[in-house]
């Protein structure tokens, strides 16, 4: 087990990259803990900044890659954690997950990240677009963003991320952590998720890139009944129950199964919908 005393300097903090530093070491052991890494774990690491996760993450499976867009953390992680520490400088909604699986000799990343709330749920996404080459994400995020992701049908928070995530993954919200835990501290109390890739789709689907466009359209719209939406969304009428789908109700009110019965149901009539 390799061991890291150091942590990297801060630097001031910039606002355009919503940047709040894990600070108390407690929860940073605490969430490696969870993650529950072995020695040659492919781990990655997104936005390490200061380093209080990556040391402990080190330590837990030896060498760890990170995103880091902020490039005036990079000198301070190198200096502290040498070769210990395989960088990469960009933004990690530009990086191909998988691209970068390749290179490296990677089979199925393990994600840690504490991530900037206000793109939390588009990298949630990029993963979820990765995710054959990612066996589970942990991921720290604003506490009523976790709570959509595990939210039950009919309720306010079930809705987009929800739906996506349910389709690829198993969601957990694990714990709380509350502001004091960064610098600096943000306005909202924060959970811990895991989020476990599926290796096939919880139910089959004839076209992932339809139902996709299907869930937002229609959530887009959630005040709509399902006629209604629908109607948008494939600019006609929609046939009478598809998949033998009450169209009176609304998006919300749908689980996941019959999300991918509608959305296949209307893929096979409307095969030019794209």
């Amino acid at each position: 087990m390799t061991t890291i005393s150091a942590r990297t300097p801060v630097p001031r903090l910039k606002k355009s990259l919503g940047q709040h530093f894990l600070h108390d070491d407690r929860i940073a052991r605490k969430i490696v803990a969870a993650a529950d890494l072995r020695p040659g774990d492919p781990v990655l690491e997104i936005g390490p900044g200061g380093g209080a996760l990556t040391r402990h993450l080190v330590e837990a499976a030896g060498r760890v890659t990170v995103v880091e867009l902020d490039g005036r953390v990079l000198e301070g992680l190198r200096a502290a954690f040498g070769d210990c520490v395989r960088i990469i400088h960009g933004d990690i909604l530009k990086t191909d997950l998988s691209a970068l699986a390749d290179r490296l000799g990677v089979g199925r990343w393990r994600v840690i990240g504490n991530l900037p709330y206000y793109i939390t749920t588009p990298i949630l996404f990029h993963l979820l677009d990765h995710r054959d080459r990612i066996q589970d994400a942990l991921i720290m995020m604003q506490r009523e963003v976790a709570a959509r992701l595990v939210a039950r049908p009919g309720t306010k928070d079930y809705g987009i991320p929800t739906v996506e995530c349910g389709l690829h993954a198993d969601v957990e919200v694990l714990f709380a952590v509350q502001p004091g835990a960064f610098v600096p501290a943000p306005g909202v109390v924060s959970s811990l998720a895991r989020v476990r890739m599926l290796t096939e789709p919880r139910f089959p689907i004839t076209d992932e890139v339809h139902f996709r466009r299907l869930v937002r359209g229609t959530f887009g719209k959630r005040r709509k009944t399902l006629r209604n939406s629908l109607k948008i969304f494939l600019d006609a009428d929609p046939p009478d129950t598809p998949a033998g789908i009450d169209l009176s109700r609304r998006p919300e009110e749908l689980s996941l199964d019959e999300f991918t019965r509608l959305s296949n149901a209307l893929r096979n009539v409307s095969p030019e919908v794209r």
